[in-house]
């Protein structure tokens, strides 16, 4: 249920409602505005009439959400969600798109140094890059764990770059919380709940990958979860569904579900070309549908040399069709940039 104030509403009515709302075993979420301030009471809110909320002083009306994911619905907080990583980096609203390369997995120092210095001086924010790899074999390359990590900061220290890196483990948290500005939850441990909860525990920003065929639903769900700990710095990710048809392309990207995200939640939302196509040549245009469908940022793997790389060659641009790439969205921001304003 979301409770909406009068406008001028003084800070002791304000808390009195939020008083009210905890004297009944519910949780709140307040989103204040230049004009309005709009409580979320998350619980069970469907015992209680919206008309005993609506007789409490300085309250202008009461509605019920019908959705399941209530803190991450944008009824709940109508704002966008803007994630400020390492104080300097803005992604969400109608901030510039967020870029953030680098390689599959973190395969050596003097490598994954040369991929992030090429990141850097094309315009990226953030490096990826895994230390620890899910593959579904188990007799494949799964990163180099520990000296991944160590390689990323290293990195990160010598581009200021900020990193992002996917965790699997819930006994990892506090080692990779020590390397990493970002945490992945990559697409199978979307529902790997026991890690969603230990992840909200922390204040670390949350990259959340879409799972491998999981409804907009489910996966705003597993960032409710999240949310429900106590961590809302979460950023949605789009890479691509697996569908009846990937003979041509590694899974289906779901463009759709960018603008749709938007409309439902205030949450920020990437894509990820990379794994939606796991075709190199395609990750051009569709970063651009992307962005132009309302992609506030993007992930996409680099690597010097993609036939040589260690994992996800052939989805992985080359520097020189990374930096072209890079070149072609900044001219279609700057078109872009002038539509957001209005539409904002």
């Amino acid at each position: 249920m979301i409770i909406i104030m009068e406008p001028g509403v003084t800070q002791i009515q304000i808390n009195n409602v939020i008083e009210h709302i905890h004297s009944l075993g519910m949780k709140t979420v307040v989103n204040s505005g230049v004009v309005q301030t709009v409580i979320a009471a998350i619980g069970e809110s469907s015992k209680y009439s919206t008309e005993q909320f609506e007789a409490l002083d300085g309250v202008r009306k009461a509605e019920r959400i019908q959705v399941p994911f209530k803190l991450v619905s944008r009824d709940s907080h109508h704002n966008d969600t803007v994630i400020t990583i390492r104080n300097t980096i803005k992604l969400g609203s109608n901030n510039p798109p967020v870029i953030i390369a680098g390689p599959c997995s973190v395969e050596n120092e003097e490598t994954l140094l040369a991929i992030a210095k090429v990141a850097k001086d094309a315009g990226a924010k953030i490096l990826r890059g895994g230390a620890f790899k899910p593959r579904t074999g188990p007799r494949t390359f799964e990163g180099l764990g520990k000296l991944g990590l160590e390689y990323l900061d290293i990195a990160r220290k010598e581009t200021g770059l900020a990193v992002v890196t996917e965790i699997m483990d819930p006994r990892d948290l506090e080692l990779v919380c020590e390397f990493t500005d970002i945490l992945q939850i990559g697409a199978r441990n979307m529902q790997n709940f026991t890690l969603l909860n230990e992840i909200g525990k922390t204040n670390k920003p949350v990259l959340l990958k879409r799972g491998l065929a999981a409804t907009i639903e489910e996966w705003l769900l597993a960032a409710e979860r999240i949310m429900d700990k106590g961590n809302d710095q979460i950023i949605l990710c789009e890479r691509g569904i697996r569908t009846f048809d990937n003979k041509y392309t590694r899974n289906t990207a779901d463009i759709a579900a960018i603008p749709l995200i938007r409309k439902l939640s205030h949450l920020p939302i990437i894509f990820d070309p990379s794994h939606a196509t796991g075709k190199w040549n395609l990750i051009n245009p569709l970063s651009k549908a992307a962005i132009v469908a309302g992609a506030q940022g993007l992930i996409i793997e680099i690597h010097p040399n993609p036939e040589k790389a260690i994992s996800d060659g052939p989805q992985t641009l080359n520097f020189k069709n990374f930096q072209q790439l890079m070149k072609e969205l900044q001219v279609l921001s700057s078109v872009l940039a002038p539509i957001n304003t209005v539409s904002k």
